[in-house]
């Protein structure tokens, strides 16, 4: 008999413990938590080192059965196998690079988007799909599903070019239209497939995703999409476990991987850095301490919306006067970051979660007790990078080592050479530097991020820029992935942009099931 995992509301509102198809189908639980594993497996130390022999893909096959996904092991590791096969420019995934003997990157960009969100959702829609066969077998569900998704600018992409053509779902994505880059939006607006629709939002990412999240809450809309369309909501955000479970992998692989360079002594912790915005990435290191990898401190790495660097300072969780910061990090432009609700459940419960989350939800803050606090602070070190210096460091790291690297990582490299001690340090590395171009290029020219672009530079386009960085960096060091290096070509398929807000959100819908 399969040894499955079932789940748990961080709520504590539905006790029917699902197993991991219906989690993931269903996306968040009902009352607004989010499912997390009622137990994880302990992995042995000579099971993490026997990893690095092994391909990716047999990697993530294995995590998958030791936490318990309910389907047949030859069928995830085919599943696992079309997950991370030719699509990929690095047959290793998730390579780790030794930038500094020091200092080590865990590089996550090399799949089809290049971006990080890649790893889970070249996974996610393929388990997806599998799961309402599952469901559907069980007479468990009757309904396909459409996801809704808000994005900050990678999830989107990475969503659609997971979901597109996919059996049993559509996808619709919602994106700030002013919050992405030029490269981001034309990624999105140029995807391919018939089951696919994407929208602009005149609003930041908070807007985005706080209307998504109130249209899954409409119980009219929900009966409308299940009476006309037979259809159901889900999401292919990171509050789906279904986006979690692939970032745990890559956590487990890279520490086989840095022993097996040297990286860092057999059963010695390292420190993993993250930059972070919606808190799914550093809670997949999270999950892989809880189940045995050496790690040590989990560093929480922030933008000028240092939201969470304050958190993990003070204990007080507050956006009531915060003002949105845009950055050259959009990715990380996040106020609030729905993943921490998970962490929250580990270290308190679900009693507390439900009593923080309506003051998030009332008050826009809450201030968690104080054993709580004293357990965040044992592993979560934070603290935050301003935007000239996320650029400064671009710049520095490059003449230093010859290693480009985008703002994201930027953030991430400074604030793991701020809080470092003993222990190796895993930057983690969330984009390809051409993703973010233009930021790039003013890192490399040493222009300030809210300073004008020069003349003869400004009217170019995300594409246009990226030649402009290859003249200063070298074609070796700044190579263009060729899906980015043929996005002003690519026809643009999907120009709206709506208002925000739970109807305006819930009617791009109607008129994309209409078209």
């Amino acid at each position: 008999m399969r040894n499955e995992t079932h789940y748990l509301d961080t709520r504590g509102l539905d006790n029917t413990r699902p197993t991991y198809s219906s989690a993931i189908v269903t996306g968040i639980a009902p009352g607004g938590g989010l499912y997390v594993p009622e137990k994880l497996p302990k992995l042995l130390l000579e099971e993490i080192y026997a990893l690095s022999s092994w391909p990716y893909w047999r990697r993530a096959a294995a995590i998958f059965s030791l936490l318990g996904v309910d389907m047949d092991a030859t069928r995830i590791d085919a599943l696992m196998r079309q997950a991370y096969g030719a699509q990929w420019d690095d047959e290793r995934i998730a390579p780790v690079v030794e930038v500094r003997p020091d200092m080590h990157v865990l590089e996550l960009w090399h799949g089809p988007t290049s971006a990080f969100k890649d790893m889970a959702l070249q996974c996610l829609p393929l388990f997806f799909s599998e799961s309402i066969e599952i469901l559907q077998e069980r007479g468990l569900a009757q309904d396909d599903y459409l996801i809704l998704v808000a994005t900050s600018g990678d999830t989107g992409k990475a969503a659609l070019e997971g979901f597109a053509d996919r059996d049993h779902t559509g996808i619709v994505v919602f994106y700030p239209a002013d919050g992405v880059s030029d490269i981001q939006r034309k990624q999105m607006i140029t995807q391919h497939g018939e089951n696919v629709g994407v929208f602009g939002v005149q609003g930041n990412f908070d807007d985005c995703q706080s209307a998504v999240k109130e249209a899954f809450a409409d119980q009219e809309f929900a009966a409308w999409l299940h009476d006309t369309h037979a259809l159901k909501l889900s999401s292919a955000n990171s509050i789906n476990w279904g986006r979690l479970l692939p970032q745990i992998v890559y956590y487990v692989s890279a520490y086989a991987d840095m022993v097996a360079s040297g990286g860092v002594k057999p059963g010695a912790p390292m420190d993993v850095c993250v930059p972070t915005g919606n808190f799914g990435n550093i809670l997949g290191a999270y999950y892989a301490r809880l189940m045995g990898v050496p790690i040590g401190r989990l560093i929480c790495a922030s933008n000028e919306n240092n939201v969470l660097a304050d958190f993990i300072a003070t204990g007080l969780y507050d956006i009531s006067a915060r003002d949105f910061v845009t950055t050259p990090s959009p990715s990380m432009d996040i106020l609030i970051s729905s993943n921490l609700e998970r962490l929250l459940y580990h270290l308190a419960g679900p009693e507390k979660v439900r009593e923080w989350m309506g003051q998030l939800a009332s008050e826009k803050r809450f201030q968690i007790d104080r054993e709580t606090f004293a357990a965040l602070r044992e592993i979560f070190v934070g603290d935050w990078v301003s935007n000239d210096d996320a650029l400064a460091t671009v710049k520095r790291i490059f003449d230093e080592t010859g290693y480009l690297m985008d703002p994201h990582t930027a953030v991430a490299w400074e604030v793991a050479e701020r809080t470092r001690d003993q222990n190796p340090v895993l930057v983690v590395s969330t984009a390809h530097w051409a993703k973010f171009g233009t930021d790039v290029f003013r890192a490399l020219r040493g222009i300030a991020y809210d300073a004008p672009l020069p003349e003869d530079s400004a009217d170019l386009t995300g594409v246009e820029m990226l030649a402009r960085v290859q003249a200063l960096a070298g074609d070796t060091c700044a190579c263009v992935p060729k899906a980015l290096a043929e996005l002003d070509t690519a026809q643009e398929r999907f120009a709206s942009v709506v208002e925000a807000g739970r109807e305006s959100v819930e009617a791009a819908v109607r008129s994309w099931l209409a078209r």
